[in-house]
């Protein structure tokens, strides 16, 4: 029985818990629900603090957990775990920020105080930077206020929309720490049985989330113009038609290309242009 962990609140639950549905796994639908096992597909899902996630896949108590790759990183557990697949959601970087004004690069921090919830990701960062003067501050959260209320001079935080720290007068300076999304990551080194399965399946997922199926139907004369405006993920099914002198065409095409692309077809000679979701797929 695979065993895997999953956020059991904030904003990388709902996502990775819909993510797990639409690869037929069966989820909670009680928040209070701390255990699910889903006998059909050999696998037990465990509801746990996001942030706790990697220290059970680092000791080695679960196979596999969804995580931020903040938190992972944060975690220090490389020694037992190992990032092994990007989801596609929970974007944002971790990111240094200061009153409007104050700081313009991190080389500017030497002799400050930083205050973070992230302090095993930004002491490893400092680190990495030789910025040794510089003093780490641990808060639980909120960190925003650390430095109107004399507790630092910096703080060093997870950076969705900015507009947080906006309110707090706040600014971010410097390159990014980190670009964060949610992941998966596994024991290191191990792959117990039925990990190969949920890691196909869910790559399914996000091929069917970027790719839509394109069919038109297009004369003989211009198929090879449109194939390769749709050539497909291997190569566009081609079918023929009752008319001689047309064939039908079926292609993955990117969802965000698929407006531009029934325009193109169109304007060559196309006819019939029709779009369907994917809504799963193995690649």
């Amino acid at each position: 029985m695979l065993r895997v962990a999953v956020p059991n609140k904030g904003a990388l639950s709902e996502a990775a818990m819909a993510m797990l549905a639409e690869a037929g796994y069966v989820q909670r639908r009680d928040r209070r629900e701390l255990v699910m096992l889903d006998e059909a597909n050999g696998v037990e899902f465990f509801y746990l603090r996001p942030r706790d996630i990697a220290v059970y896949v680092g000791s080695g108590t679960l196979d596999l957990g969804i995580t931020g790759r903040d938190l992972f990183q944060d975690a220090r557990v490389d020694h037992g775990a190992e990032e092994v697949m990007g989801l596609g959601f929970g974007g944002a970087g971790f990111r240094l920020a200061a009153p409007v004004g104050r700081f313009t690069a991190a080389e500017q921090l030497s002799g400050c105080r930083v205050a973070t919830s992230y302090d095993g990701l930004l002491s490893r960062w400092l680190e990495d930077q030789q910025l040794a003067d510089v003093e780490v501050v641990h808060l639980d959260g909120a960190v925003e206020s650390a430095v109107r209320l004399g507790v630092a001079d910096a703080i060093a935080d997870v950076v969705e929309t900015g507009n947080t720290l906006k309110a707090a007068g706040m600014e971010t300076f410097g390159e990014p720490i980190m670009q964060s999304e949610a992941i998966i990551i596994s024991r290191r080194g191990e792959r117990p049985e039925g990990i190969s399965r949920i890691m196909r399946r869910l790559e399914g997922v996000l091929v069917a989330r970027q790719y839509l199926m394109l069919d038109y139907d297009i004369p003989k004369d211009l198929l090879e113009r449109a194939s390769a405006l749709t050539p497909g993920l291997e190569s566009p099914t081609i079918s023929p038609l009752a008319d001689e002198g047309w064939v039908a065409v079926r292609s993955m095409v990117p969802a965000a290309d698929t407006n531009r692309l029934m325009d193109d077809l169109y304007e060559l000679g196309a006819r019939a242009i029709l779009v369907s979701s994917i809504h799963a797929c193995r690649i």
